[in-house]
């Protein structure tokens, strides 16, 4: 018993592994911490490149005299000025509708997203509008974390297939032609 009393006496004396174990103990909170501001900053990036995208398509939209466009011209024009968003044109699904200024209805609040695991899309409503009529455009994309299993990667709301929405909604008027 002595002996053993002896052992352990010189082995809590020691100090050859202090700072092993305190790299131990800190690594991961400092790791988790870095990932997550990584995954952070990027998630705001993207989502502040959809809203330019979506300001400068609107804006397009609102400028042009000539034909409406259609729904794959106006997620073009978003994929062009949004450029972080990776595969944008396969991503992102365009939502169009006007707002009834008599009872202010407004759609729904839930954003329609593109269902990455369905190869087929349901139908998203698109109609352009009328003059001095007031529309409300919703753009959502779909973009996989960075980190999806560690971190704030992991704990973000995802869809099924693992990725999370980016949403940008704006009005504007149809302005006589």
């Amino acid at each position: 018993m002595k002996t053993l009393r002896r052992i352990l006496n010189r082995f809590r004396r020691r100090e050859d592994g202090a700072a092993t174990v305190e790299f131990v103990i800190l690594f991961m909170p400092f790791m988790l911490l870095l990932v997550s501001t990584y995954e952070i900053g990027m998630a705001n990036v993207r989502h502040v490149m959809l809203e330019r995208g979506t300001d400068l398509a609107v804006r397009q939209i609102r400028l042009n005299t000539g034909a409406a466009p259609t729904k794959e011209q106006i997620r073009t024009m978003v994929c062009n000025a949004a450029g972080i968003i990776p595969d944008c044109v396969n991503v992102l699904e365009v939502e169009l509708q006007s707002v009834d200024k008599a009872t202010w209805s407004m759609p729904p609040r839930e954003a329609k997203c593109v269902d990455r695991t369905e190869p087929i899309q349901p139908v998203v409503k698109y109609e352009n509008g009328l003059q001095n009529e007031m529309m409300m455009i919703r753009f959502c994309a779909v973009v996989d974390p960075m980190f999806p299993s560690f971190g704030l990667g992991y704990t973000m709301p995802k869809d099924e297939s693992g990725g999370y929405r980016l949403v940008s909604v704006t009005a504007f008027v149809n302005e006589p032609t």
